[in-house]
């Protein structure tokens, strides 16, 4: 598909990673997985995705981290930010917020066809 959307899974939860993965190809998107913060940075160098899934609790570089680094680097911080993650304190969804997330889920609650709804929604804006 010449218009296949491109997301960037940032997730090191394996299993998590694999669902997601089956899931978004089976509407039709294209996934690039990155295991931890450093690798999400480097395949963003090279892929422009449409859309970021991003964890928040990551090896080596956190979500929050990685949020900070794509706003001060205006090449690559154009891709939308979602949010999934364990942390669901009010404090850490604003934290999210202010970093650009543009949806928050938090993985207890999550509910794989509510991302995949809104995932499209985002896409669509």
């Amino acid at each position: 598909m010449a218009n296949q959307k491109i997301i960037l899974l940032v997730e090191d939860e394996l299993l998590l990673a694999n669902l997601l993965r089956q899931r978004f190809l089976k509407e039709g998107f294209k996934i690039v997985l990155a295991r931890d913060g450093e690798e999400a940075l480097k395949l963003l160098k090279d892929i422009k995705p449409d859309l970021i899934l991003l964890d928040i609790i990551l090896p080596k570089i956190s979500g929050f981290e990685l949020m900070q680094k794509l706003k001060e680097d205006p090449s690559i911080k154009s891709a939308p930010i979602v949010v999934i993650s364990n942390l669901g304190q009010e404090g850490d969804i604003e934290k999210g917020q202010v970093l650009g997330a543009v949806g928050y889920f938090i993985k207890a609650k999550l509910s794989i066809e509510e991302l995949v709804g809104q995932v499209k929604k985002f896409l669509e804006k």
